[in-house]
């Protein structure tokens, strides 16, 4: 199975932080600023407000202005995908309707979280949103954040609905993502770095990726490689990431946190996170710099 031709957002979506102020407030020149670095060196999509964007401590006015900022920054140049999802439904559906006004080309919405509701109840929950505007979905599973996990069977239902047009894959479960993907149309992005490359050779539309906040020409170049039939060189590229995606990712911190501490370094707006989130300390920021010289020395 090949990649789709057209892929609904993109391949080389970036899960971009939400750049602050020192003092913590939205820093929207900021954002401009990095959204459209990230697309001049290779991103052709932006997620806003998702778990990468701290959207559970920004408020509704700071996700949709986000969102008008970034729309007017990067234009038709790349996707803009908004986070929408909570773990209520009728305020999903609210900001689905506010991201759609405020410009944005899809929506992400995870998995309803904390309540932990049952099957039939998650499908009701996106369906009720996939319905509140008249833009494309992003189904966003990450049972390890939200306690419950988007079933395959479920997906395959969903699979159905009109605007219900992708997946992003944080379930660390393969063989479900090739049963839904092998029994759908639905575009498969990978959500976990480390698996950029593999499901994306098994068909996937792309990534939604959170290293890419610092090395989008990297990321996108293990996809290109792939696509022009140099599948041993994007093994490699995608090998060489490991360091960063291991430090970045899988080192005790969130990838907010280590995304902006990097961003800071490189002098690229960042700020700080909010709490309960706290910036990383200098022996952090360190380590973090020399993985990504790392995968940046030949």
């Amino acid at each position: 199975m090949t990649p789709p031709a057209t892929p609904p957002f993109g391949r080389t979506l970036c899960a971009m932080i939400t750049p602050f102020t020192p003092a913590g407030a939205l820093d929207l020149d900021g954002a401009q600023h990095l959204a459209d670095h990230l697309v001049t060196h290779g991103c052709d999509g932006l997620v806003l407000n998702g778990t990468t964007g701290e959207s559970p401590t920004t408020t509704d006015a700071e996700k949709s202005s986000l969102v008008a900022a970034v729309r007017q920054a990067v234009g038709a140049r790349a996707t803009v995908v908004a986070g929408v999802g909570t773990s209520d439904t009728r305020h999903s559906a609210e900001l689905a309707r506010a991201a759609e006004q405020a410009g944005a080309d899809g929506l992400l919405v995870v998995a309803p979280y904390y309540s932990r509701p049952p099957q039939d109840a998650v499908e009701a929950h996106f369906r009720e949103v996939a319905d509140a505007t008249g833009l494309p979905l992003v189904l966003y599973d990450i049972p390890a954040r939200t306690g419950v996990r988007i079933e395959p069977d479920t997906l395959l239902r969903l699979a159905g609905h009109p605007r219900i047009v992708a997946v992003k894959d944080c379930a660390n479960d393969f063989l479900a993502a090739q049963k839904v993907m092998s029994r759908t149309d639905l575009a498969y992005y990978a959500g976990c770095d480390e698996h950029n490359l593999a499901l994306y050779a098994v068909g996937g539309a792309g990534c939604v990726s959170t290293v890419a906040n610092v090395v989008p020409g990297h990321v996108r170049a293990v996809l290109d490689a792939f696509d022009a039939g140099a599948t041993a060189r994007a093994a490699r590229l995608q090998r060489r990431s490991t360091v960063l995606i291991e430090a970045m990712m899988a080192d005790g911190l969130p990838g907010t946190v280590t995304a902006k501490a990097l961003l800071t370094g490189l002098g690229l707006p960042a700020g700080p996170p909010r709490p309960p989130l706290r910036p990383a300390g200098p022996a952090t920021a360190d380590a973090l710099r020399s993985a990504y010289e790392h995968l940046l020395t030949p």
